[in-house]
């Protein structure tokens, strides 16, 4: 979205139609939809800028829920924004800490300010780019708590703030940025606030682990088994005694697995009827050996995230499946197996092969009414294929 998008927006005339407008539909003839708008007198560029926010919202719901209906957005805003349901678990750590005032620094369009202000803590949110700033400024607007500045959080004052929390922009454009140095802010920017403040830090789960603090909490954050996020937490806003932790967040509700350092594995041992294919934030946070304690569990290989018992086991961490039968992975025994039972929608998982599951599931030729699951991996070192099912009440 550039300035002359945002004016068109921001119009009375813009905010008006834009709240004018039916539920967006995707299938709906967009081409009509303009010609109706532009003969009712609206400029194109209005039209533009309203259907393209219409279209934003209808997919900021499922980060934001109804929320999204009165809020605005930009592509890479919503993007990178922090669902409001994992925003919300931030803003109740700065809470808890009993932290009056936090600046937001890096704050996109404002999701995780927003969350913040929502528990009456006072808020100030920095971004840089003048459009976002503006966006955020609208998203906030309905909290007298919360204000917002365009500036680079390095250069902001944070006179009387006790509480940070930063987002570094980790792209130029479309292009990522290796280099936390290159970050905005940069990564040691963000380790320095940390040591004068309790600060929480938002980074990408798949960050070097060699760069994570001693000092810090490190939390990832799985949304219906999508790793979105780490989270690092310095002082009052760590938990003593935690250094990693797994936050399971789906329909059913929040569950958590904490440690005081990287679980200690568990031996493995032979196939049980159950195998369990631990959550990517579990994973993320190295709790597999805690997970297998706290199911009975052992590892199916000692260099592959599959844990393996003889019983099943309600938990938020894994997802569990039966074993119905083990094979060798071999593909002509396979493609047999599958054929003699009639299954033609296969889902293939895989961890510690080199095989490519869409080429090995089109090589295996499925045909037939029922459906089944194979998971394709080493049990003590062998290769092996695992026919299984989902054990969705486990």
């Amino acid at each position: 979205m550039d300035q002359t998008e945002l004016r068109e927006l921001f119009s009375i005339e813009g905010l008006r139609l834009l709240d004018s407008l039916p539920p967006f539909d995707s299938t709906a003839d967009v081409v009509r939809t303009v010609s109706e708008l532009r003969k009712a007198g609206h400029p194109a560029g209005l039209v533009a800028a309203v259907l393209n926010q219409a279209r934003l919202r209808h997919r900021a719901q499922a980060k934001f829920g109804s929320f999204a209906d009165r809020m605005l957005f930009t592509e890479a805003g919503l993007e990178q924004a922090t669902r409001l349901g994992v925003a919300a678990h931030h803003a109740g750590r700065f809470s808890d800490a009993g932290v009056k005032w936090v600046a937001d620094l890096g704050s996109g369009i404002g999701s995780d300010a927003l969350a913040i202000a929502a528990l009456d803590l006072e808020v100030t949110a920095v971004e840089r780019d003048e459009v976002t700033a503006a966006i955020a400024a609208y998203n906030l607007a309905p909290w007298s708590n919360a204000r917002v500045e365009h500036a680079a959080a390095e250069e902001v004052d944070l006179a009387g703030v006790d509480g940070i929390y930063l987002d570094p922009a980790r792209r130029d454009g479309a292009r990522r940025l290796r280099d936390p140095g290159d970050w905005s802010p940069s990564l040691d920017f963000a380790f320095g606030l940390a040591e004068l403040y309790p600060t929480g830090i938002k980074l990408g789960p798949g960050i070097d682990r060699e760069l994570i603090p001693d000092s810090a909490e490190a939390q990832w954050v799985s949304v219906d088994r999508d790793v979105v996020e780490l989270g690092l937490w310095f002082g009052a806003v760590a938990r003593p005694g935690v250094r990693r932790a797994a936050l399971v967040i789906s329909d059913s509700g929040t569950a958590e697995l904490t440690a005081a350092d990287d679980s200690a594995d568990v031996d493995p041992g032979e196939l049980g009827e159950f195998v369990y294919e631990p959550d990517g934030a579990v994973i993320r946070a190295r709790l597999i050996g805690d997970l297998a304690r706290t199911i009975g569990g052992r590892m199916l290989d000692q260099s592959i995230a599959y844990v393996t018992s003889d019983t099943a086991h309600m938990t938020p961490f894994a997802s569990c499946f039966r074993v119905i039968e083990e094979f060798p992975l071999d593909k002509r025994t396979l493609k047999r197996e599958i054929a003699s039972r009639g299954i033609g929608s296969l889902e293939i998982k895989k961890r510690g092969v080199d095989i490519d599951p869409a080429q090995f599931r089109m090589a295996l030729a499925p045909k037939g009414d029922t459906s089944g699951t194979l998971i394709l991996t080493r049990v003590e070192g062998k290769r092996r294929a695992l026919l299984v099912e989902r054990m969705s009440g486990a």
